[in-house]
């Protein structure tokens, strides 16, 4: 019943020129054709749709049957005979059929599934799609750059594998889609490259590749997690597919020195307007990106001018550091930490410039360090660190655990600093245990009793003693209604009137039982601990 409605369309059809098709003309044929396909009569559309009688009316019709044929493809069983049948009705469309109107349609395809069809239809469709693409004579580059973004967006919804065992499962199938979106991609850079005459179109078309490129070196490569150690480099499907996008930058005329070395300047090499505007919402991300793939990873840095020193990189990839320090991605945040020490191991000790300072990324690297430490929940990038723990640590804490005047120090003018000692002191006495002592605090604690605690405990008590005693002059200075000048730190306190003045003395005071009151912690906590060592010895 479905073959004889759908011959009766195109019998109907034959007797119309091409401009004469309606809307309804379509739609029923679409219909029918579903029809048959829904029936089983897979062979007897097949011949309708190959015969020569009919090649107009497929021409503009025969695209609304992809959707249709594809969808069989997606439902029907691997093994089922009938696949071959849609396969070769799938390319005879692709074939036969209007490549403007089967480019919208695959499209529309591609954007439909989510999940795990996502890949399967990618996969599925990347084929036809690059032979529609390549049938198409104008507007190339529009069309190129459309099917490009179109795929980026559907994958960049994938998630990234991260472990070995994740990659080599590729679930989701992202690895399968980057390796088959480079052989969609090839001849098109074949045909920038081939072109030994420089076009507008050509133009074009390098530019939709080039944004593609930025593009891939966000999402999936941003994220994507290269596997260890480096002889499994070549079985890594996300590193070749990172070594295929910087090699098709060089191909099409931005090898990445001049890429990566142009960010950031004010004057540009490239002259798309996008790419500008883009800049620091994506190409951030692209170039920091580039940076670790180049430097970190290897790939084409025998590319890399030999006369740049290693200062110069150092300066130059501290601004990517900074990116990838900012995200809060545990494989993002890893390659900003393998950056730079990367970049740090290529310097000489004291071969840096004091004018590194003034280069903001100098001042804010070292902070995003400080959160990474600080703040970072993930357990492989608070992995134990030499720096951290015994000898190293003690010499640090010497530096912070100290008053520069002993008991005499000026301890309103240092309090934030010696607040910060104390709850430093206070952190490490409650995470190390005296028989662990991993940090190397209890070994060294005499010395931090006498040189810091002590010293702290007399300076407080002159300090309290001090303005105790500026506070009752200026309370009788009150009584008189007179003004009066008062000692701080050494230093007179312009006169101002009394009550004013009492606000002031007041405020240092209650500094000074913050402190102490933090001390008495400390100390307590110091008891507690020893004591509890202690007992443990004994039983």
């Amino acid at each position: 019943m479905a073959v004889e409605e759908l011959q009766s369309i195109i019998k109907r059809c034959q007797i119309l020129e091409e401009q004469d098709f309606k809307e309804e003309d379509f739609g029923l044929f679409q219909l029918a054709g579903q029809r048959c396909l829904d029936e089983g009569h897979i062979d007897q559309l097949f011949e309708i749709i190959q015969n020569e009688k009919n090649k107009v009316i497929v021409k503009n019709m025969g695209w609304n049957l992809v959707g249709p044929v594809v969808r069989c493809l997606l439902w029907n069983d691997k093994e089922d005979e009938k696949r071959k049948y849609y396969f070769l009705m799938l390319d005879l469309l692709v074939e036969l059929c209007n490549p403007k109107e089967l480019l919208l349609g695959l499209l529309e395809l591609i954007e439909e599934p989510s999940g795990k069809q996502i890949s399967t239809v990618i996969l599925l469709l990347l084929r036809p799609l690059q032979t529609v693409i390549q049938k198409l004579r104008h507007n190339r580059a529009y069309s190129v750059g459309l099917a490009l973004s179109t795929l980026w967006s559907q994958l960049s919804v994938l998630p990234v594998p991260y472990t070995q065992g994740q990659m080599q499962a590729d679930e989701y199938g992202l690895c399968q889609c980057c390796e088959a979106l480079v052989e969609f991609t090839k001849p098109f850079v074949e045909e920038v490259t081939g072109d030994e005459e420089p076009s507008v179109e050509n133009e074009k078309l390098k530019d939709e590749l080039l944004k593609f490129c930025f593009k891939s070196l966000k999402c999936p490569l941003l994220t994507a997690q290269f596997l260890e150690p480096p002889e499994q480099a070549d079985t890594d499907p996300l590193r070749r597919f990172a070594a295929e996008i910087i090699g098709f930058l060089s191909a099409i005329g931005y090898p990445f020195p001049k890429v990566i070395f142009n960010h950031g300047r004010k004057k540009k090499t490239w002259d798309y307007l996008e790419f500008e505007e883009e800049e620091d919402k994506q190409l951030s991300d692209s170039m920091a990106s580039l940076a670790y793939l180049v430097f970190v990873q290897g790939i084409s840095i025998d590319q890399l001018p030999m006369v740049l020193s290693p200062s110069y990189l150092l300066q130059f990839n501290m601004g990517h550091i900074e990116v990838l320090l900012q995200r809060t991605e545990e494989s993002v945040l890893s390659k900003g930490l393998d950056l730079l020490e990367n970049s740090l191991l290529r310097t000489e000790d004291s071969s840096l410039l004091h004018q590194c300072l003034e280069i903001k990324s100098f001042l804010t690297v070292p902070q995003g360090l400080v959160k990474v430490m600080t703040l970072c929940p993930i357990e492989t990038l608070g992995t134990p660190n030499k720096w951290f723990t015994g000898p190293q640590l003690v010499s640090l804490l010497h530096l912070v655990l100290f008053l520069p005047e002993g008991a005499e120090t000026d301890l309103l003018q240092n309090s934030d600093r010696i607040m910060a000692s104390l709850n430093l002191l206070r952190y490490l006495v409650i995470k190390d245990n005296e028989n662990d002592n991993q940090t190397g605090l209890w070994t060294e604690l005499e010395k931090i009793e006498n040189n810091f605690l002590k010293p702290l405990h007399t300076g407080l008590n002159m300090s309290k003693a001090h303005y105790e005693a500026e506070i009752k002059n200026s309370q009788e200075v009150q009584k008189s209604k007179d003004l009066c000048s008062v000692t701080v730190g050494g230093e007179e306190i312009p006169n101002m009137p009394p009550e004013m003045q009492l606000k002031v003395l007041h405020s240092a005071l209650f500094t000074f039982d913050l402190i102490e009151s933090v001390l008495a912690r400390v100390e307590e906590l110091i008891e507690i601990k020893t004591k509890s060592t202690s007992d443990e010895n004994m039983r």
